[in-house]
């Protein structure tokens, strides 16, 4: 019996470069079942296509990423947005990742770079270029800090290992550098990433670290 393949939309209003990176990822091995140029396009064919994840440009022919971004979703909740753009702006970074998108990719990234972030995508991992993952959580820490009511402790079904490492998350370090502080081995962290994410309800680890952050466990 084959493995499923990972289903891919790509989104980007230009169409050589849009058709490129479909051809890249086919010859990967990912199923590319569709492509679009604008957000009324990628809502259209996300809705009959359901992919796994969405490859998202942040500029396209009738509107940003950011919009693609949450109409996609509504149609398709279970799939997941990667941005890849041209722009490292922090209002594009900020934007993205509050309409719902899982991670965020600048065009620079290499081939190799692009094939890993779609599959940790698919897996539900937040996959950020490197110093805006920091943006991200620096923008949650002020949103926490802002908000009214004082920050309330962790969820009690945590263990010590997990809040641990919650922690950590929170503080942007991965999984391999969290090992290396703990003496752990990367599949141990990991395992004890997931099983957080399943007692909190949170789908990647930007939300995970959202939720550290608000209950005081970045410090």
């Amino acid at each position: 019996m084959t493995e499923r393949r990972t289903t891919v939309m790509v989104v980007d209003d230009h169409p050589i470069w849009r058709d490129a990176v479909a051809r890249d990822l086919a010859d990967d091995g990912f199923d590319v079942v569709a492509t679009a140029d604008g957000v009324a396009s990628a809502r259209r064919r996300a809705a009959v296509v359901l992919p796994d994840v969405v490859l998202m440009d942040m500029r396209l022919v009738d509107g940003s990423g950011a919009q693609a971004t949450a109409e996609v979703l509504a149609v398709s909740p279970s799939s997941k947005v990667l941005v890849l753009s041209a722009s490292d702006e922090r209002e594009d970074v900020l934007e993205a990742v509050k309409a719902g998108a899982t991670g965020y990719l600048v065009k620079s990234a290499s081939k190799q770079e692009l094939d890993d972030a779609v599959r940790a995508t698919a897996q539900g991992r937040a996959v950020f270029t490197p110093g805006l993952a920091g943006l991200v959580l620096g923008e949650y820490r002020r949103i926490a800090r802002d908000s009214a009511g004082p920050a309330g402790p962790p969820g009690p079904s945590l263990t010590e290992r997990e809040t641990e490492i919650l922690r950590f998350v929170a503080k942007g370090l991965t999984a391999k550098q969290i090992a290396e502080r703990l003496s752990l081995s990367h599949r141990t962290v990991e395992n004890h990433v997931q099983a957080t994410f399943r007692k909190l309800q949170v789908g990647n680890r930007v939300e995970l670290a959202r939720y550290a952050i608000e209950h005081g466990l970045d410090e």
